[in-house]
C-alpha cells in the first residue's frame, strides 16, 4: 500500500498525456515490485514507466525549455541565446535532463561506453584527424567556464547530453598526440598503453594485495625487476608511484630512515639537521619533498652545475665537507639523468665515488632520461647507475606510456621499503595469508589504494619488446639531432647547447630585431618577445612550444621530442610554422 501511495503522489507531477494510466497499470509496467523501492518517474526520450513520449511538436514549452529539459536551437535563439547556445547570464546546453530515476541502467552505461570509445578512436587516437586539427582550441578561463556545463545538478543527464559533454571535452582539450605539441616532456599516449588503461580501469581494482590484484601484482614485480636489471642492480625492490616527484620523496625518506630509523616513530624533533644535495638545475620536487617531509626547503643544497647543466663533482664534495663541519648530516645526493630544461646528465660515476667516500645515499632522478637505458647507443649517458642506491624513472615520458606511470627502484636494500613504510594494518595485511603474505606489496607504499599503473607499461613492453622500444628511443634522439642541425644553420635561430638528450634549446631573433646586434637592447626585447609569441601560439592553436629562463639566460625556447610518431617532415613543418608565427609578432 505504501508503494501505491508513493506512486499516486508522483502522478501529480506527470504530464497530462500520462494521467489516463491507472496506478495498477503503472505498477504492472514495473514487473515484480514487492522487493524493490518504487521506480522514480523519468521524463526523457523514453520514460521509466514504459510510456512512449509525445511527439516533439506536442510537448509543452515554458520560455523555450521543453518538458524533457532540452532547449532546442530555435527556442534558444528566440530567447536571446548566442550562436553557441549561451546567454549573457548563463548557458543553455543542447541535451536532455532526465528529471528523476532510480538508478543508471548497466545497458545504458555499456551503450555510452561504446560511443565514448568510438569518439576516442575517431577524434583522439586518429593521426590523420589530429594532424588536420588544432593542437588546442584555446579559450580564456572565464569564457570556457561559461561554455561548459560544470555544475553538478540534482537530476540525471541523458546519453545524448553526456556525449555532447564528451565531445566538448575533446574539442577544448590539448591534443598532446598532435605532432606540433611540443610543450612538455610527454607527448600523446601510446595506443597499446591506452588499451592497458582501458582494461585495468574496467577491472577497477587496487594493487595493495595479491588477492585483489593477482595478475597486476605479478606484472608490477616483473616490470620493476626488468628496470632494475637494466640499471645493473643486484638485489631489486621497488614500487610504482604516481609521478617522479613522489619517487624522489621515497628516496629521501628511505635515506633518512637508514640513518635515523627513530624518525618513523618519534618524528623529526631532536635529531641533527639533514641536508639534501642536488644540482642548481635539478627538479623542484627536491625542494617540495624536503618541505613536505619536515627537512625544510632551506636544507636543500643546490650544487653548482656547469654551462650545460651537469652537476660539478668538486662542488658537491665541497658542499658535503662544509655541511659536516657545521654538524649537520649529509642525507642524500640526487643525481639528475636528463634535466628538465637542457636534458643534461650528471656524471653518476664521479658522484658515486664521492657518495661512497662519505657514506651518503645516491639517488638517480632519471624521470626524464631513464629511457636511454633501453638504447645501446645512448645508455652510456647513465654510466655508473649500477652504483646508485635508488632510481626514479617516469615511463610516461620518453618511453611514451600513458600518464601516470613512474617506477621507483632500489638496489641492495633488502626489506627496507617495507620496514620504512609499513603500518601493518591487520585488516588488510594479515601475516597468515594462505597464498603467502610476501605477495602483498601494498605496505611498502605510502598509499593505500593504488592503481595498477605498471600494466600499461608492461603491456607496451610485451607488445613491442626490447628491440622495438630501443628503435623508438633512437628515433627520438635522431629527430632531436636533426632539429639541432636545422636550428644551428637557419637564419634567426640560435642554438644554446648541443643537445645531450632530446631537448633542443634556442633563441629566435625575428627579422625586426636583427639590426640590433648582441647588445642589451636585443636581449631585453627577446625576453619580452617570448611570452608574446607564446600567446600567439596558444590563441591560434596551431602549435605549443614552451619557453623559460634558466640561471642567467633570458627567456628561450625548448623543443623536446618524445612522440614516436613524429617524422622529419613534421619537424620541418613545425619549425616553418614557428618562424611564421614569430614573424607576425610585433615587438
Amino acid at each position: 500500500m505504501s508503494h501505491c501511495r508513493y506512486m499516486l503522489s508522483r502522478l501529480r507531477s506527470i504530464p497530462d498525456y500520462c494521467k489516463s494510466f491507472s496506478p495498477t497499470d503503472i505498477l504492472a509496467s514495473q514487473g515484480n515490485t514487492t522487493k524493490t523501492r518504487p521506480h522514480l518517474i523519468q521524463i526523457s526520450t523514453t520514460t521509466s514507466l514504459g510510456i512512449p513520449p509525445p511527439h516533439r511538436e506536442d510537448m509543452a514549452t515554458n520560455n523555450g525549455v521543453h518538458l524533457n529539459g532540452a532547449v532546442h536551437r530555435d527556442d534558444a535563439h528566440e530567447n536571446g541565446a548566442h550562436e553557441n547556445g549561451a546567454h549573457e547570464n548563463g548557458v543553455h546546453h543542447q541535451y536532455d535532463i532526465i528529471e528523476e530515476r532510480r538508478q543508471y541502467d548497466i545497458d545504458e552505461g555499456r551503450a555510452l561506453l561504446r560511443r565514448v570509445f568510438q569518439l576516442i578512436m575517431d577524434e583522439v587516437i586518429q593521426p590523420n584527424k589530429v594532424e588536420r586539427s588544432k593542437v588546442i582550441n584555446f579559450k580564456y578561463p572565464k569564457i570556457l567556464e561559461k561554455e561548459l556545463d560544470l555544475e553538478l545538478q540534482e537530476n540525471s543527464t541523458s546519453e545524448e547530453g553526456l556525449m555532447e559533454l564528451c565531445k566538448t571535452t575533446v574539442n577544448n582539450s590539448v591534443h598532446t598526440n598532435h605532432p606540433f605539441f611540443n610543450n612538455q616532456l610527454f607527448q600523446g599516449g601510446d595506443p597499446i598503453g591506452v588499451a592497458g588503461i582501458f582494461l585495468s580501469s574496467a577491472l577497477n581494482t587496487s594493487i595493495y594485495t595479491y588477492e585483489m590484484a593477482p595478475v597486476f601484482s605479478l606484472m608490477e614485480n616483473t616490470l620493476l625487476r626488468k628496470i632494475g636489471d637494466l640499471c645493473g642492480y643486484e638485489e631489486i625492490d621497488g614500487t610504482m608511484c604516481p609521478g617522479g616527484s613522489l619517487c624522489n620523496m621515497y628516496a629521501m625518506n628511505l635515506a633518512r630512515y637508514t640513518i635515523t630509523p627513530e624518525v618513523k616513530r618519534e618524528g623529526v624533533r631532536g635529531f641533527q639537521q639533514n641536508v639534501v644535495f642536488a644540482s642548481d638545475v635539478s627538479h623542484y620536487s627536491m625542494t617540495k619533498g624536503a618541505a613536505f617531509m619536515g627537512i625544510g626547503s632551506d636544507n636543500v643544497y643546490k650544487v653548482k652545475s656547469d654551462e650545460t647543466g651537469k652537476m660539478i663533482p668538486e662542488k658537491l664534495e665541497e658542499a658535503i665537507i662544509s655541511t659536516k663541519e657545521k654538524g649537520n648530516i649529509p642525507l642524500i645526493v640526487v643525481a639528475t639523468a636528463g634535466t628538465t630544461v637542457s636534458g643534461a646528465f650528471d656524471p653518476i660515476d664521479q658522484l658515486a665515488d664521492i657518495c661512497e667516500k662519505y657514506g651518503i645515499w645516491l639517488h638517480v632522478d632519471a624521470a626524464w632520461g631513464g629511457s636511454v637505458l633501453l638504447s645501446r647507443k645512448h645508455k652510456h649517458k647513465m654510466a655508473g647507475v649500477h652504483r646508485s642506491d635508488s632510481l626514479a624513472w617516469c615511463l610516461h615520458k620518453m618511453m611514451g606510456a600513458p600518464l601516470q606511470c613512474s617506477a621507483f627502484v632500489l638496489n641492495k636494500k633488502g626489506n627496507l621499503l617495507n620496514e620504512c613504510h609499513s603500518a601493518a594494518a591487520r585488516y588488510l595485511f594479515q601475516a597468515d595469508k594462505f597464498y603467502g603474505a610476501e605477495y602483498d606489496t601494498g605496505d611498502k607504499s605510502i598509499q593505500c589504494s593504488r592503481l595498477p599503473d605498471a600494466f600499461k607499461a608492461w603491456f607496451m613492453w610485451k607488445a613491442k619488446g626490447d628491440i622495438l622500444l630501443e628503435q623508438e628511443i633512437d628515433h627520438k634522439f635522431d629527430i632531436a639531432e636533426t632539429c639541432a642541425e636545422i636550428v644551428r644553420n637557419r637564419e634567426g635561430f640560435r642554438l644554446i647547447w648541443e643537445p645531450e638528450c632530446t631537448n633542443v634549446c634556442f633563441w629566435y631573433v625575428p627579422t625586426s630585431l636583427r639590426h640590433l646586434g648582441d647588445g642589451s637592447e636585443l636581449w631585453e626585447k627577446l625576453d619580452k618577445f617570448a611570452p608574446l609569441l607564446k600567446k600567439k601560439m596558444m590563441t591560434s592553436g596551431v602549435m605549443m612550444v614552451t619557453y623559460m629562463p634558466l640561471k642567467e639566460k633570458i627567456n628561450f625556447w625548448r623543443m623536446v621530442f618524445s612522440n614516436t610518431q613524429l617524422t622529419h617532415e613534421h619537424l620541418v613543418k613545425m619549425l616553418d610554422e614557428f618562424e611564421r608565427l614569430a614573424e607576425e609578432v610585433e615587438i
